[in-house]
């Protein structure tokens, strides 16, 4: 791990860590670079690692029996994958898809370590407390979308997710990659977008979206 890694390490984490635990994470973690794009755990897949960001996005996906993903949420730097926590609880193969929203630096930890550090750490314990509440709380956030807002609305707040991310209000992102997020076709998220910017919160132009309203 370098000065640079190091460094965002402790922005991230320094104020939940101990220094004794932070001193044993930079030992045991291993750095792994991601490109926008790229997946990073795959459905199916033995999980071996707990996965910290310490920077960029993920967004993690669910898929269905038919191979039809929807997205579930997004990760920002300083969060962890529960379906990587879960791994120290004995379920060891992951349930859904995480994928690079933007390029990522991950610190990948040893499940053997995070039973240790449980016992050891309060400031570890805290960590993986509040991490299962916060991804919990998201997950019924996407239930609550799904099953009582119109496509409408969750397209909406979906570019809105997007802008925080991305902290940019001009998204680069295609017609058919919204489709494949939010679980339906490409003709109808550019029949939404386009009721979206009749009502003057975004502008379309080719492979880029401008929000508006946020």
């Amino acid at each position: 791990m370098n000065q640079r890694e190091r460094t965002l390490l402790e922005e991230n984490y320094g104020y939940l860590f101990e220094p004794e635990l932070l001193n044993e994470i930079v030992e045991s973690g291993i750095i792994k670079q991601k490109r926008q794009g790229d997946v990073i755990i795959e459905v199916g897949e033995e999980i071996r690692f707990m996965i910290l960001l310490v920077n960029g996005s993920i967004k993690i996906m669910r898929e269905d029996q038919e191979g039809d993903e929807m997205l579930l949420f997004f990760l920002e730097k300083g969060d962890t994958c529960t379906m990587s926590l879960s791994g120290c609880l004995g379920k060891t193969q992951s349930e859904i898809r995480a994928i690079a929203e933007q390029d990522a630096t991950l610190l990948m930890i040893p499940v053997q370590k995070m039973a240790e550090w449980m016992k050891q750490y309060t400031g570890w314990m805290n960590f993986v407390f509040t991490s299962y509440h916060e991804r919990l709380h998201e997950m019924l956030q996407s239930i609550d979308s799904l099953v009582f807002l119109n496509l409408h609305e969750r397209l909406f707040n979906y570019l809105k997710d997007k802008v925080k991310l991305h902290h940019t209000t001009t998204l680069s992102v295609k017609h058919h990659e919204i489709a494949k997020d939010l679980h339906t076709s490409r003709v109808v998220i550019s029949r939404v977008l386009k009721q979206l910017e009749k009502e003057g919160k975004i502008e379309l132009h080719r492979n880029r979206i401008e929000v508006k309203e946020f």
